[in-house]
């Protein structure tokens, strides 16, 4: 009897502390779980934050290039665009911009949600954090400093400040809702997978959401105040105004160039993601490597070809064309970065540059006067970006980069039917169509309310000495 009690003792006593050790490891491996989870968001947001400091730096690249590009007499007034668009933009963009582009839950056309005006309730969930607000606000200063760069040297510096809040605040966070919000009409993201043709339109870093919108945006801007006062003569031929600068031209290339791996490798926004359980050493940061690879590829290829054929039609090699050159590749691969392969950004890198050639010839003829071809390069170069990847899509990129049930159309060219190619045109179709609606009117009443064009004795003059009270350069002793 007594025997039989130790032993049901024995055994409680044996059972209680398996229970124990048992809990105690279950806490442990709660505790190293959450750790570990804890670690990949924070190696994630770590990966977007600085992504969105790199993507930052192409403001300094915008400011040196543009500046670069004009006349000495308007340097001023090109720098002073540079740095009010970051700090206007983000106020614009914190108030409305970032709510309009990814306050969820939303209907397709734009964003809305009461908690993401002014950042009022964030970060809301996972998805979201403070780190991806800076991110997407350097992608939206972006768009207008492109525009600013069509309209340079002539243009007031009120209609500037009128314009610019305008265009972050409400015409890009529209459309980049449409394609990169998980709501958006477009989105190849979009949640309840009713995806436009099957693909949705693809646009990875933004060929269209950035750079076809700011292009256009620039387009109707610069044609509508007009081209600067010697640019055509009498008989309508063409006349060079040459930049003040070739140095600054070549340090803001190089700083844009560098900008560009922040913005093409850091649309990923995560780094620690698994592709293919049977290839343990590939996952998404085998993508970002490929396509900062295609990145750089792309901007060379159009480099060279920018050389040697400017080469052919003005007859002597020019650092300018070929720093427009480099960026039109760049523009290009934009879409496509992270779902071609190397040899096609090679193709990409090509074709851009001969678009931009050719638009420049046409602008040209047309009397159309853009002094960085800001419009030609960003917008010409953003659509055919969107081309290129409708034609060039690889199959295995394209579902690991956006996994969907079933698999997804991919590159005309490389067998995956016309689906994807014709949303692609759907985008840029609906980009012209909603930039052209939101700012050809804009740019059209300030024009006619004589606040968009400074008057011919200030043009003449420079802007720096009508406007900022100076000029940049100081030739000669007080």
């Amino acid at each position: 009897m007594s025997f039989s009690t130790d032993t049901q003792t024995s055994n409680l006593n044996t059972s209680a502390a398996a229970m124990a050790a048992a809990s105690l490891l279950c806490s442990h491996i709660s505790t190293i779980s959450k750790k570990l989870s804890d670690t990949t968001f924070a190696v994630d947001a770590s990966y977007l934050i600085f992504s969105a400091y790199i993507v930052f730096t192409m403001q300094l690249g915008f400011a040196l290039l543009s500046t670069g590009s004009v006349r000495a007499k308007n340097a001023i007034n090109t720098l002073f665009t540079s740095i009010i668009d970051a700090a206007s933009g983000a106020i614009s963009y914190y108030l409305f911009g970032f709510a309009l582009a990814f306050g969820t839950p939303s209907n397709g056309f734009i964003g809305g949600n009461q908690n993401f005006f002014g950042l009022s309730s964030f970060p809301e969930d996972y998805r979201y954090d403070y780190g991806f607000f800076v991110f997407q606000w350097t992608f939206a200063i972006t768009v207008s400093g492109i525009t600013n760069g069509s309209m340079a040297e002539r243009t007031k510096f009120v209609g500037y400040l009128l314009y610019s809040p305008y265009l972050i605040g409400l015409v890009y966070p529209t459309i980049s809702h449409w394609f990169w919000s998980n709501d958006g009409w477009a989105s190849p993201t979009r949640s309840d997978k009713k995806l436009l043709l099957g693909p949705g339109t693809i646009d990875f870093s933004g060929s269209g959401v950035v750079h076809l919108v700011g292009g256009i945006a620039g387009f109707w801007g610069s044609y509508i105040v007009g081209p600067r006062i010697g640019r055509f003569n009498g008989s309508g031929q063409c006349l060079a105004i040459h930049g003040h600068n070739a140095s600054l031209v070549v340090l803001g290339t190089f700083l844009l160039w560098f900008g560009w791996y922040g913005f093409n490798a850091g649309s990923f926004l995560t780094i620690l993601k698994s592709y293919d359980q049977s290839r343990p050493y590939y996952g998404q940061w085998s993508a970002i490597g490929r396509t900062a690879v295609t990145t750089t590829l792309a901007g060379s290829s159009a480099t060279l070809t920018t050389l040697f054929c400017k080469r052919l039609l003005v007859g002597h090699w020019n650092i300018f064309h070929v720093c427009s050159g480099l960026l039109s590749g760049l523009v290009a691969i934009t879409s496509g970065c992270a779902i071609v392969e190397p040899w096609a950004a090679i193709l990409c890198g090509f074709v851009a540059s001969l678009t931009l050639i050719g638009l420049e010839e046409l602008a040209k003829k047309h009397r159309y006067d853009d002094p960085l071809l800001a419009a030609q390069l960003h917008g010409g170069c953003g659509g055919w970006g969107l081309i290129f990847t409708g034609l060039f899509a690889n199959e295995e990129y394209v579902n690991e980069v956006y996994p969907l049930e079933g698999g997804r159309p991919y590159g005309l060219f490389l067998g995956g039917g016309s689906k994807l190619l014709v949303a692609q045109i759907i985008g840029i179709l609906a980009i012209v169509g909603w930039v052209t609606l939101t700012m050809g009117p804009l740019f059209y009443w300030l024009h006619k309310t004589n606040l968009l064009r400074i008057s011919e004795e200030e043009e003449v003059e420079g802007i720096d000495k009508t406007c900022h009270g100076g000029v940049a350069y100081k030739l000669e002793m007080d």
